[in-house]
């Protein structure tokens, strides 16, 4: 037998095996004997390199290890779920869908809602291309090394049963079951590392480990539950989708199953509720979704969730302990969040010792204070919340807890801005923000520093070579290459990253410097309303800020209360004295696509998705991430799926890349 016949025959017997494992639940060899199969592939591979392909059950860890994440879009947005808190939510729900839908008896699709994290496999062509996290909905992390190391995830589609489309992007929830997490923990404990805190977080930091052999380490596990887009096959409703699912090799939920009406609804949310502590993987809910496609249509979305899909969630799962402390800890953006230590107490598969208390008026409505006895919830979350204090329980001589007026790391004064609730340090260089504020600033849409992760952050700040934003600009090459892991070329790399990063835009450094609630589109709004003037804009009052369309006043009083401050101003001319330049603002007075909205779908051959989005918000239009009635152009690359279908039901102009660039050069 040929070596190549030999390496065919043992995918298959190795695919068989997997399939029978991981979605039929009916091993027929033992790990042993399996493995045997695996290394006698391997040798073969090995002997025969020519041989060797990408869906081979050998390549699942063959990568190495990358410097960052790129970013994915979505073809079909991963839209989150609006929440039912009661089974009286629910059966609101079925009310309102046959409202919607003219009929009564109404069939949905019941799975329990697990508390892992979402992901997007496509297949093209029947083999695993790529893959991501849900990321905000529209645009997700590349993950693709990572995930081709769980082996639930079939590298290539089966097609004894059924014949695979020609592209196939499913979503999943990748989670780690809770004996799988107690094995993990005792490992870390055992070689000296921190233990995590959840299941949930252990999966989430393993799928963003930059080295996938670390990744492969961790006990990792997927459901597929969801369609996203599709070619060269189609589904009357989702239980057909989920049955071809699972011929086409890829794991879904025993659990699942269809239910009819409000009773069917509340009766599954009820009877899984008592079984969550059984199941072998933390549950936090249950989901419910209509399950004939046709009438998913006919229902359509809203901006951030399906209306034919509703979230069912669990009640909190609570127990009772002391507040031995309160600690107050520092955000991102100056956020001062007070959080109760606590006597360790088990709940819901959690060791519980933190629970936040969110912010002083919470404090005062529930009068919380050190040494009280505490009723704690907690439904998911990473910190639970004190629901209230057991009165009859507390000691004599205590007394009512305030949060100082100064920040605790760094003493600068605290503000609470009119309106919040959440009192704030001021200062941006404070040492417990300033990580995150320097990882902000050195982020893909702010200053772009190649090079420059959260690990060198950390080091740069830890070792005392930055203790403010403008200190990265003063950095050289002879601290950087003493760093772990920073060599010689990596130090030089990222001097000239830094350097270059000096040549910017007004939108992409405001974006940068944190201001709270000035994302990237405020950020543009505010370059085209200072016409880059930079001057013009610390000297704006609330008023002119107000006056501005789409800023409101609660942008306009943190943009104000930023600049009030003396560091930050003293920040970032520093920033300008060390070479930061901001490019001349070219204000295109004309608007030709004024109150236009375009959405682009498919693949772009000669423009990045942000290149097209920011010629239309140039010339006035607006880029949307979903097709509506509202919508003026949907631009079409190879690859478009159900974005472009709708639009040619709709009857919307539909152009390609070149009718795009086209139009853009004629106006």
């Amino acid at each position: 037998m040929s070596p190549k016949i030999q390496i065919k025959k043992l995918r298959g017997i190795i695919q068989d095996h997997n399939y029978r494992y991981y979605i039929l639940d009916d091993p027929t060899i033992s790990d042993g004997e399996y493995d045997i199969l695996l290394n006698e592939l391997e040798k073969l591979e090995n002997i025969n390199p020519d041989l060797i392909t990408l869906d081979s059950p050998t390549q699942r860890v063959g990568s190495t290890p990358i410097a960052e994440f790129g970013t994915i879009d979505h073809r079909i947005p991963m839209l989150s779920l609006a929440n039912a808190m009661n089974e009286d939510e629910l059966v609101a729900f079925d009310k309102r869908m046959q409202k919607g839908l003219n009929h009564e008896f109404i069939e949905y699709m019941a799975e329990p809602k697990l508390d892992g994290l979402g992901v997007e496999l496509v297949y093209e062509d029947g083999l695993f291309v790529y893959g991501s996290t849900r990321g905000d909905g529209f645009t997700g992390e590349d993950i693709t090394h990572n995930l081709k190391t769980i082996r639930e995830v079939p590298l290539s589609l089966r097609t004894q049963e059924i014949a695979h489309p020609s592209l196939l992007e499913v979503r999943g929830e990748v989670f780690i079951r809770k004996d799988d997490f107690n094995s993990l923990n005792q490992t870390q404990e055992k070689n000296g590392i921190p233990v995590f805190a959840n299941p949930r977080n252990a999966a989430a930091g393993s799928l963003r480990q930059l080295d996938p052999k670390i990744t492969a380490q961790r006990p990792l596990s997927i459901y597929c539950y969801e369609l996203g887009t599709i070619d060269g096959d189609a589904f009357q409703d989702h239980a057909s989708f989920l049955i071809a699912l699972k011929k086409w090799g890829l794991p879904v939920n025993p659990f699942i199953q269809l239910v009819t009406g409000s009773v069917g609804l509340t009766r599954f949310h009820v009877d899984l509720e008592t079984k969550r502590n059984e199941l072998p993987y933390e549950i936090d809910g249950t989901v419910f979704k209509i399950n004939n496609y046709n009438e998913r249509g006919n229902l359509g979305t809203r901006s951030r969730s399906p209306r034919w899909a509703i979230a069912g969630k669990f009640k909190a799962q609570q127990a009772t302990t002391i507040i031995n402390g309160i600690d107050i800890q520092v955000g991102r953006t100056g956020a001062l969040t007070p959080v109760a230590k606590l006597n360790p107490v088990y709940i819901a598969g959690v060791t519980v010792t933190n629970a936040t208390l969110h912010n002083q008026d919470e404090i005062d409505r529930k009068d919380i204070r050190i040494r009280d006895t505490v009723l704690i919830e907690r439904a998911g979350d990473v910190i639970p919340k004190v629901v209230k204090v057991i009165i009859g329980k507390r000691p004599n001589n205590t007394s009512p807890f305030k949060i100082p007026n100064t920040c605790p790391v760094c003493n600068h004064p605290a503000f609470r801005p009119d309106g919040e609730v959440i009192l704030r340090c001021g200062n941006i260089s404070c040492p417990r923000q300033i990580k995150g504020r320097i990882q902000h600033f050195a982020s893909k849409l702010a200053l772009n520093i190649d090079g420059l992760g959260k690990m060198i952050v950390e080091q740069l700040v830890d070792e005392g070579l930055i203790n403010a934003i403008d200190g990265l600009f003063n950095l050289k090459y002879e601290s950087l290459v003493e760093l772990d892991r920073m060599g010689e070329k990596s130090a030089t790399n990222l001097m000239g990253a830094i350097s270059q990063s000096k040549e910017s835009t007004f939108a992409r450094f405001i974006y940068a410097l944190g201001i709270r609630n000035v994302g990237e589109h405020i950020a543009k709004v505010l370059e085209k309303e200072f016409s880059g003037n930079l001057v013009e804009f610390q000297k704006a009052n609330l008023e002119a800020l107000e006056n501005i369309d789409e800023i409101g006043p609660i942008v306009a009083e943190t943009i104000v209360q930023f600049w009030s401050d003396d560091s930050n101003k003293i920040m970032v001319q520093n920033c300008l004295d060390k070479g930061v330049e901001l490019a001349e603002i070219k204000i295109n007075r004309k608007q030709p696509f004024e109150d236009k909205i375009f959405v682009f779908t498919g693949s772009l051959e000669k423009l990045t998705r942000r290149d097209a989005k920011d010629m239309v918000e140039d010339l006035g239009g607006k880029a949307s991430g979903s097709v509506s009635k509202n919508t003026d152009f949907v631009v079409a690359g190879p690859v478009a799926g159900s974005k472009l279908k709708k639009a040619e039901e709709l009857g919307i102009d539909i152009l390609t890349e070149e009718d795009f660039l086209k139009m853009v050069r004629l106006e």
